[in-house]
């Protein structure tokens, strides 16, 4: 029997009406979305991160006219 979990309390989605069962599985699909999305966040960040660590190493590659770059 599929179980979800509100407020620290376990419930039978089974048991539940058909309105209830549907908010449930909104509520499921919601979460997910929830988690993709802090996903691509750290994606993004680490990116965003490495992007300037290059920037960097370029400008101060241009500013000592010597090439610190891992290319």
């Amino acid at each position: 029997m599929p179980k979800f979990k509100l407020d620290d309390k376990e419930y039978d989605v089974e048991v539940l009406s058909a309105k209830a069962q549907q908010l449930t599985a909104d509520l499921q699909n919601i979460t997910a979305r929830i988690q993709e999305t802090n996903n691509m966040i750290a994606i993004l960040t680490k990116a965003k991160r490495a992007y300037i660590a290059d920037l960097k190493s370029e400008m101060l590659s241009a500013k000592a006219g010597f090439d610190f770059g891992n290319d």
